[in-house]
C-alpha cells in the first residue's frame, strides 16, 4: 500500500469526495487510530466503518483522517450522490415526531426496530444542560470526555439513540443520514449526559423507519 495521504478534517470538499474510500485511518485526539474506510462527512460528524459496524464521531473528537491513496477514484467518486440517494430513501420510509426531554433518561419513541434495519433522524431545537450550557443536537463543540454520560467519548447533551433494554446505544447528533440498527427492539431517544436535574427543553425528532 502506498503512503497514505493525510487530510485536516476541516477540509470538507475534499473529504466528501473520498466518502467510501477503503483502507483509511482515523485518528481521534485521544490518540486512537482506527483502521477501517470514511463512509461520510456531514456538518460537524463523520461516519467511520471499522469493518464490523458504522460509527459517527463528532469532527472536534478527530485529529486527521489518513486516506489510502490505493483506492480507486471510482469507488470515491459516487460520494456526490449520497444526499440525492438519501431523500429519495426517505420518501418511502414511515416517520414519527417525538419530543425528546433534556431531562428524561430516555424517551419511548413508540417505534419497534429490527435488526439490520435502516432508520434516519432530524433532530432541531436547543436543551439546557447545566448553567450557562445550551446545545443543540449535536451537543457540545469541543466537549471532554465524561466517563459518567451514557457514551462518554461523544459530545455533551447530544442526541443519542438505544435500541431494547440494554446498552445497545448509537450516536446521532445532528446527522440526518442512514443508521443501520445492530439489534431489534423499541427504540429510544435521549440527551448523552450524566447529571439531568438541571436540564430543561427538548429536542424535537422526527424518526424515519
Amino acid at each position: 500500500m502506498r503512503a497514505a495521504r493525510v487530510a485536516p478534517v476541516w477540509a470538507a470538499a475534499s473529504l466528501a469526495l473520498a466518502a467510501l474510500a477503503g483502507a483509511d485511518t482515523l485518528v481521534l485526539r485521544n490518540g486512537r487510530h482506527i483502521e477501517g474506510r470514511l463512509v461520510a462527512m456531514r456538518g460537524d460528524t463523520i461516519e467511520f466503518d471499522d469493518g464490523r459496524r458504522s460509527e459517527r464521531y463528532a469532527r472536534a473528537e478527530v485529529r486527521r483522517i489518513e486516506l489510502d491513496e490505493d483506492a480507486g477514484w471510482s469507488e470515491r467518486g459516487s460520494a456526490g450522490r449520497r444526499d440525492d440517494d438519501d431523500a429519495q430513501r426517505s420518501a418511502g420510509m414511515r416517520e414519527r415526531s417525538v419530543n425528546v426531554d433534556a431531562s428524561a433518561q430516555w424517551t419511548d419513541t413508540g417505534v419497534d426496530v429490527r435488526a439490520g434495519q435502516r432508520v434516519r433522524f432530524r433532530a432541531t431545537g436547543e436543551v439546557r444542560w447545566g448553567p450557562g450550557r445550551k446545545d443543540g443536537p449535536a451537543g457540545e463543540g469541543g466537549s471532554h470526555s465524561n466517563a459518567g454520560r451514557p457514551m462518554p467519548s461523544r459530545p455533551g447533551a447530544a442526541l443519542i439513540g438505544r435500541v431494547g433494554p440494554g446498552q445497545d446505544l448509537f450516536f446521532i447528533g445532528d446527522d440526518e443520514g442512514e443508521i443501520r440498527v445492530r439489534n431489534s427492539g423499541r427504540l429510544y431517544l435521549g440527551v448523552n449526559d450524566d447529571y439531568l436535574q438541571d436540564n430543561s427543553g427538548a429536542f424535537r425528532v422526527v424518526v424515519y423507519y
